[in-house]
């Protein structure tokens, strides 16, 4: 690209860094001392991954993805002064909501939280006699006000665009089942008032196995969009199903800024998909599962978390610059 990139968003001079390691030329590349976060860290957690981070005051906030000793799903408030090492409540989420039949807890997991006109909105599957799309927002990650469910059931991976698309509310999801889905495609939906969701647009489809055998089975919404001069950043997961089972990698898109539902370059090849030990080995193997990303406008940094194995957290590095360039490149519209 000739002219120069223009990246959206608050400066974050204290994103978290590792450089690139040498002899490396991926445009994504691993923490060294992942996992960040194990699956112990409060103390009847049997794991925390699949969960969303952003700069709050003079540090980070977060929303976890904490499956405890019973195995039930439930959400947990984290804070972190360097968005690596991190202290995750030991109680869950307790959020507040007008509507008791909209507020009763059945189960919450893959959450994303996304900063809208001075808010923290955070969207995650919601157990509403099936999966749906949760919506609540807070300003102080204390007190969590519940809103109207998005969607009726079965739907997963709702993530909000970080402002207004038409002078409304966008999101993406993933239409599904009331199991592990086998099949999925992205949709974009807007909404005037988060409580009323419509002009519902088709964004991708999973890529025939010939093509892009990473993504073949299902695809879904990774972190909030970044926006840049090229169109809105969409990092995705995608699902093989292998010999062994599933396999969860994550790749990048490039949606059109006004009309996000149209994909200018989608990745043929993947950024990261399970190779180290701890995203191999773990209650379901073989995932990485991205739900949240910070960046920095400045420098082009960009730090994605991701869950490995349905068990810990890792997170890596790149620049946006890079993740563009390899979209192009690996283009397979």
């Amino acid at each position: 690209m000739d002219k120069k990139l223009i990246i959206k968003g608050a400066p974050l001079p204290n994103i978290p860094w590792e450089d690139r390691p040498e002899g490396s030329n991926a445009p994504l590349w691993r923490y060294s001392k992942n996992p960040i976060i194990g699956r112990y860290e409060t103390p009847t957690s049997n794991s925390i991954f699949n969960s969303a981070v952003v700069p709050f005051k003079d540090g980070f906030a977060g929303v976890f993805r904490v499956d405890d000793t019973n195995r039930r799903m439930r959400l947990h408030v984290g804070f972190s002064k360097d968005a690596l090492h991190w202290d995750i409540r030991p109680d869950k989420i307790e959020f507040d909501c007008e509507d008791k039949e909209v507020g009763e807890w059945v189960y919450g997991y893959d959450p994303r939280v996304a900063l809208i006109d001075g808010k923290y909105y955070v969207t995650w599957c919601n157990g509403y006699y099936g999966p749906t799309i949760g919506i609540a927002w807070t300003t102080d990650f204390e007190t969590f006000h519940q809103v109207e469910n998005a969607f009726l059931p079965f739907n997963r991976n709702g993530v909000l665009f970080p402002r207004k698309i038409n002078g409304r509310f966008a999101m993406l999801s993933r239409p599904s089942d009331n199991g592990h889905t086998p099949f999925g495609d992205i949709f974009y939906s807007e909404s005037p008032d988060l409580e009323f969701w419509g002009r519902h647009r088709h964004v991708m489809s999973p890529a025939p196995f010939e093509v892009s055998a990473w993504q073949c089975m299902k695809i879904g919404a990774g972190p909030v969009p970044i926006e840049t001069s090229e169109g809105w950043l969409l990092i995705y997961h995608g699902v093989l199903r292998s010999a062994s089972g599933y396999v969860y990698a994550f790749g990048s898109a490039i949606l059109d800024l006004d009309e996000p539902w149209k994909v200018k370059a989608r990745s043929g090849a993947y950024l990261i998909s399970p190779h180290e030990i701890y995203e191999c080995v773990g209650d379901v193997p073989n995932v990485t599962f991205p739900c949240a990303s910070l960046h920095d406008p400045e420098t082009g940094k960009i730090a994605v978390y991701y869950g490995c194995a349905d068990s810990v957290t890792g997170v890596a590095f790149g620049y946006i610059q890079d993740i563009l360039d390899f979209t192009y490149r690996t283009n397979i519209l």
